[in-house]
C-alpha cells in the first residue's frame, strides 16, 4: 500500500515543529485554518496559529518532539479527513521526558496549486467530547 501524500505533509509539519521552523510550518496551513490549542481554545488564521505554536514550543522549552503512528485518510469533495495516532515526547516539570499518544483528527483541503493544506488541526481528536 502506498503512503498517502498527506502523511508526508504531516511528517514535514512535525519536523518543522521539532526544529522550531514556524515559517516553514505555516506553508502547510490554509490562510483561514483553525488549530485546537487546547480544549476550549482555538486559534484561527495563520498569524494566530504561528503564535500558538511558538507559545506551545516555549512551554515545552523547545523540546517537543512529534511523531506519527497509524493513519487513515478519507477523501471527498476536495477535502480529506485524517484520523491518526499522534505521539508526543516532551519534558515534564522535572525535566523527565514523557511520551503520550493522542488520536488526532485533521482536515486538509486540496488547494488550487494541487497541494494539501491543513484547514483544521485538532490533535485532541474526539477526546474534546470528554472534556467539560
Amino acid at each position: 500500500m502506498s503512503t498517502h501524500p498527506i502523511r508526508q505533509v504531516i511528517e514535514a509539519c512535525d519536523k518543522a515543529i521539532t526544529a522550531r521552523d514556524f515559517d516553514l510550518l505555516m506553508t502547510y496551513y490554509a490562510e483561514d485554518a483553525a488549530l485546537v490549542v487546547k480544549p476550549g481554545m482555538v486559534a484561527t488564521g495563520k498569524d494566530n496559529i504561528r503564535k500558538a505554536f511558538v507559545a506551545i514550543s516555549d512551554y515545552f522549552q523547545g523540546q517537543l518532539v512529534v511523531e506519527q503512528g497509524e493513519m487513515q485518510v478519507i477523501e471527498g469533495a476536495g477535502d480529506a479527513l485524517v484520523i491518526m495516532e499522534t505521539v508526543l515526547h516532551y519534558p515534564d516539570g522535572e525535566g523527565v521526558f514523557v511520551t503520550t499518544s493522542r488520536r488526532a483528527t485533521y482536515v486538509f483541503r486540496h488547494d488550487a496549486d494541487g497541494h494539501w493544506v491543513c484547514t483544521i488541526d485538532n490533535s485532541y481528536g474526539t477526546d474534546l467530547l470528554n472534556i467539560r
